[in-house]
């Protein structure tokens, strides 16, 4: 008779509890590292329409896909929008693959979140993150933005 171990064969807690229900180690564990959020996007003020950059935020480190300063980052970038139950609620940009939407609207991590893979690396392996594809905002003019409108932000991950 093989005994298990309660702790091994309970279900992981994205699958188990709802975004209001978990603690801030497992919200921040929700976060893929992919970056994506980070992006600079620009919003049609007459349609309300999300076109996405390969700009991205100033304390994005580009190859590790991480915040250089995430404890003080709204002390550098006032407008960076941090990630709340309410706010992931209404947010309608969050990419496709991001874990937070993906639990929000009823659905499973992808293979390649580091939840699931128990690697940090996949996210980037897979081709989800922005490492590689994008370039940082410092000097250049908002005006020129539009230049940089890119489309694979919306499109990784359709085959994951």
């Amino acid at each position: 008779m093989t005994i298990r171990n309660a702790e091994t064969t309970a279900a992981p807690f994205w699958k188990t509890k709802t975004l209001a229900e978990m603690t801030e180690a497992e919200w921040e564990s929700l976060c893929d590292g992919c970056g994506l959020c980070c992006l600079n996007k620009l919003e049609d003020w007459e349609t309300g329409e999300i076109a996405w950059t390969s700009i991205r935020c100033t304390l994005l480190d580009g190859d590790s896909c991480r915040c250089k300063d995430y404890e003080n980052r709204q002390a550098t970038v006032p407008d960076c929008i941090r990630l709340t139950l309410e706010s992931v609620q209404s947010i309608s940009w969050l990419p496709p693959t991001c874990g937070y939407r993906l639990i929000r609207d009823g659905h499973d991590l992808y293979w390649w979140h580091p939840l699931v893979s128990g690697d940090p690396e996949t996210v980037h392996q897979a081709g989800i993150s922005a490492r590689g594809r994008t370039i940082s905002e410092d000097g250049i003019d908002i005006d020129d933005f539009e230049d940089y409108l890119v489309t694979w932000p919306l499109e990784v991950g359709k085959d994951t």
